[in-house]
């Protein structure tokens, strides 16, 4: 069975248009859905947030109803000395990112919603055929259930692909995750308005090619699908087929790589002296707090702004909430190369504030907007060297439901063994079967990782 879903996922992968769904029909669906939907974002005060409080005894931003999600302060140490302090998102409860596929005209098909977040930079992105935390689909908000939802609920009635609690932004969230899942049936399925069938080089086209159309939680969930538990390797030998990148999927090294990963997160894991602990928002040192938000007192990358928001459309239509606004724009870069004609992928054991298991393979290069994570061991160097070949270069946006306008630069750049050099320490060669293979685990792969080899493309 799994064998015959792999085939179907290849065969969706190759097929970047649909007879289903045209791309240019989906590209008008969107812009019409842009047109008709009324949003409106205003900046506010804390006093002018309905639901919403301070409460200076505990230090955090709440809901007065104790859902939805806090904002407190976190300070991070490691052996002893402080290396983070800032404000963090605490938001424990799962959601659910869920993608229904089928097969359809012979192609399998994804069920993509157009949704719309309080924080997308341009409205509406296409989005999993859910996307609703607990509390949406709990209705603790007192708004509609999201469409769907059953066959999540009850996914065991059909066949999950793929089914994983997978790490959100570690250096906005604490120990944040929701599931990812995703899953094939066989019956009819109503279309609502709101969705629209796609396959999966749609998708990958779209991604590449239209800046933050296609969002994080599309991203994430894709990038989990599991060729690497496929059997034997398909016939893909058309000269326009990245064979390197297929031998890399399908004739992967994971047996060896994967212990030598483990060891080393692992031995992090277990010796590393780093601990943190919450404290008062209005106590955190290099931050102003005030009734328009949290600012960093220098240079950060993000603030906290207080927003008063109506969306139509959604589950709930007016409500207030805090965003994380994002000041300037990251770059998150995947760097490959090829080894004895197999693709090869440039990954660092990075830790992160509020990861949950404390560290996660990340990409080569992870620069926020303040340039204080990884500094990647000067592979930045890469993105303009002319030797480099760019594969992707696209602008795409964070999660809109708690990041307001947070957009950033993607790459996947190709260069040669001989440019990459000496390996710096927590610094990994991993072929695509074996990155794939830690993708069908919680834990392993953070999101940034996760959403640059979702981009990944079987043509050149």
């Amino acid at each position: 069975m799994q064998d015959t879903v792999i085939k179907q996922m290849l065969q969706s992968w190759i097929a970047s248009d649909s007879l289903i769904t045209p791309t240019e029909e989906i590209l008008r669906w969107v812009d019409q859905k842009n047109r008709e939907t009324h949003v409106e974002i205003q900046k506010i005060s804390i006093d002018e947030m309905t639901d919403w409080y301070y409460t200076a005894k505990e230090g955090t931003l709440r809901n007065s109803k104790g859902t939805f999600f806090k904002v407190s302060g976190f300070r991070g140490y490691e052996n002893g000395q402080i290396v983070a302090e800032q404000p963090i998102l605490l938001q424990q409860e799962n959601g659910y990112l869920g993608i229904i596929c089928k097969e359809i005209g012979g192609v399998l098909h994804f069920l993509m919603q157009a949704k719309i977040e309080p924080g997308n930079v341009n409205k509406i992105q296409i989005s999993p055929t859910i996307q609703a935390t607990k509390s949406n689909f709990t209705q603790a908000h007192g708004g509609r259930k999201p469409a769907y939802l059953e066959y999540f609920l009850h996914a065991d009635r059909h066949h999950v692909i793929y089914d994983q609690l997978q790490s959100e932004q570690s250096s906005r969230f604490l120990k944040k995750r929701n599931r990812n899942l995703l899953i094939q049936v066989q019956d009819e399925v109503e279309v609502l308005p709101t969705h629209r069938w796609m396959t999966l080089g749609q998708l990958k086209e779209l991604m590449c090619t239209r800046d933050n159309l296609v969002n994080m939680d599309t991203r994430t969930v894709l990038s989990g699908i599991p060729f690497s538990v496929g059997g034997q390797r398909p016939n893909l030998s058309e000269e326009n087929f990245d064979q390197p990148l297929i031998r890399s999927i399908f004739l992967g090294n994971c047996d060896y790589d994967i212990p030598r990963v483990y060891n080393y997160l692992n031995n992090y894991k277990m010796f590393a002296d780093r601990r943190y602990e919450l404290i008062p928002l209005h106590t955190l040192h290099g931050w102003r707090m005030d009734e328009y938000g949290v600012f960093p007192e220098q240079s950060g990358g993000f603030q906290i702004i207080y927003c008063a928001i109506d969306i139509e459309g959604r589950e709930v239509q007016h409500w207030c909430q805090p965003l994380f606004e994002a000041i300037g724009q990251s770059v998150f870069g995947l760097v490959s190369c090829d080894i004895e004609g197999v693709r090869h992928f440039l990954v660092q054991a990075l830790p992160e504030p509020g990861c949950f298991d404390g560290i996660e393979l990340g990409p080569t290069i992870q620069l926020d907007a303040a340039r204080n994570q990884s500094d990647s061991n000067g592979y930045v160097r890469l993105i303009n060297d002319p030797r480099s070949k760019i594969l992707c270069d696209v602008i795409l946006s964070e999660e809109g439901g708690r990041f307001y306008h947070e957009q950033n630069r993607n790459l996947l750049i190709h260069t040669t063994r001989e440019r990459i050099g000496e390996l710096p320490q927590g610094f990994f060669l991993l072929d695509y079967m074996t990155l794939n293979r830690l993708g069908q685990i919680n834990n392993c792969l953070n999101i940034q990782l996760r959403n640059l080899l979702s981009l990944l493309r079987l043509k050149q």
